[in-house]
């Protein structure tokens, strides 16, 4: 995917930065396999979102758009978690199928 950065820029000021960053998260192909690095930076993203729109929602008064950046914190925190479990299971399976053709 090639980005035009000027129609980029005109695209966010146009929708809205929060919006930009929504379509980014779910326009993502999912037919590809995603690495764990780019699992995690995924988790890390939508971390960073949601506290964007934490602090928002304080600076602004808004109980709502606070709630959705904490949800959107805790849900990174989870995606990142699982990332990391799935990724060790992964690793352990690796090794067990090394080990058994070794054996053989």
């Amino acid at each position: 995917m090639r980005l035009n950065i000027e129609a980029d820029f005109a695209a966010v000021r146009k929708v809205g930065f929060f919006d930009v960053i929504f379509l980014i998260m779910t326009n993502e192909n999912e037919e590809e396999k995603k690495s764990g690095l780019s699992e995690n930076l995924s988790a890390i993203g939508q971390i960073i979102v949601g506290e964007i729109e934490a602090v928002g929602g304080i600076l602004t008064g808004n109980p709502s758009a606070r709630a959705e950046g904490e949800f959107n914190i805790e849900v990174g925190s989870l995606h990142q978690e699982a990332n990391k479990n799935l990724t060790a299971i992964e690793k352990n399976e690796e090794a067990h199928r090394n080990e058994s053709n070794q054996s053989e």
